[in-house]
């Protein structure tokens, strides 16, 4: 996995009323965080 797609991601804040700017704010360090520990687990055998 590379990312997420940013325009459904703050949609989707849009949709459950957070404000666009916290939504720009947080959510590239999020996406950082998910995407390192999904590849994290599709590297393991068990994945």
């Amino acid at each position: 996995m590379i990312g997420w797609d940013m325009s459904a991601a703050l949609a989707l804040g849009d949709a459950l009323g957070i404000p666009p700017l916290a939504t720009a704010e947080l959510l590239p360090v999020i996406e950082a965080v998910m995407v390192a520990k999904y590849n994290e687990q599709m590297e393991r055998p068990d994945g």
